[in-house]
């Protein structure tokens, strides 16, 4: 069976959910979540997750799935997600691909990159280096072998230039290596089983609207108790600071905030701060995805635009 869908992505903020929601009232679909913090349970109000009754309007799939304890790969992703394609469509629905984890769709479009898999003890030198010299040091050394993947990462950015360092320590070769040998392959591989019939991009075209946005929705989530969740989450005991959940934007810096290592007062700016280089990151991701259908969230029609792009794909699918 082609694996057949249409895949809505955007930055933080730009309306996805909204938009899914209004495509669901007009077509058969069932969303498949593609958003690497919903996928933890306990972690509502931070991730701006969907609400008990939009999750009952329409049948969502990949949304707390995971204690926050366990981590979720791209490799689980695309195998789940290309499980759930073939089991909607089997249902007669159109599967919706709705969220902001860039890596998520680049894996699942062009394929999981044939690199090194991880090696702890290699992890745990880099960890010790970086508590030594510090995660800034590791970057720039990150920029001497890896340039490429080194100028799209924030000299902060952990857990990612630990993994690009030890993917070269391991075999000697930049990410930027493996990604071109696998842009290669799937050119040459015309039987790939994953093949979106559109992808459909909310892209704001003034970034001013979508950083008010994400000031609204950072005080909407505090207002929720955001606060008391990430409190809740600290009371099990068995999380920690560097774990992928509690790294997730707004939690880390709640996380910081609750611990003393960062003022109080500065939760809100610094919260506001991390999920505008989140959207920003976003973006870019975005605009290496030449096959994307640009739509502009921050104008009136853009809901508009949005329902006629899948209602044209949907037919061609039929």
């Amino acid at each position: 069976m082609s694996l057949s869908y249409i895949a809505l992505a955007g930055p933080t903020a730009s309306g996805k959910t909204a938009a899914a929601l209004a495509i669901a009232q007009h077509h058969a679909v069932e969303i498949i979540s593609v958003d690497s913090a919903l996928v933890y349970r306990g972690m509502d109000i931070g991730t701006a997750k969907p609400s008990a009754e939009e999750l009952a309007a329409v049948p969502h799939h990949l949304i707390n799935i995971r204690d926050p304890l366990d981590a979720y790969s791209a490799a689980e992703f695309v195998h789940d997600a290309q499980q759930l394609i073939k089991d909607i469509q089997a249902r007669g629905k159109l599967p919706l691909l709705v969220g902001g984890t860039m890596l998520y769709f680049k894996a699942l479009i062009d394929g999981l990159d044939d690199m090194p898999k991880a090696d702890p003890a290699v992890r745990a030198v880099l960890a010790l280096e970086a508590a030594d010299k510090g995660w800034p040091a590791l970057h720039a050394e990150l920029a001497l072998v890896d340039p490429v993947t080194a100028a799209r990462l924030e000299p902060n950015d952990s857990q990612r230039i630990s993994r690009a360092l030890e993917v070269f320590r391991i075999s000697g070769q930049p990410l930027a290596f493996f990604h071109q040998r696998n842009a290669i392959k799937n050119i040459a591989d015309s039987t790939r089983p994953s093949s979106a019939a559109a992808l459909i991009s909310l892209e704001p075209a003034n970034r001013a609207w979508l950083h008010e946005r994400i000031a609204l929705r950072f005080d909407a989530m505090l207002a929720a108790g955001f606060m008391d969740e990430v409190r809740a989450l600290r009371a099990r005991g068995d999380l920690r600071p560097d774990l992928p959940s509690m790294r997730c934007v707004g939690y880390r810096q709640a996380w910081e905030a609750l611990d003393g290592s960062s003022p109080m007062s500065e939760l809100r700016d610094k919260g506001i701060a991390a999920t505008r280089q989140l959207a920003k990151r976003q973006i870019t991701w975005l605009r290496s995805m030449p096959q994307r259908q640009v739509v502009a969230c921050d104008e009136p029609a853009a809901l508009q635009q949005v329902l006629a792009l899948v209602k044209a794909h949907s037919q061609a699918l039929q």
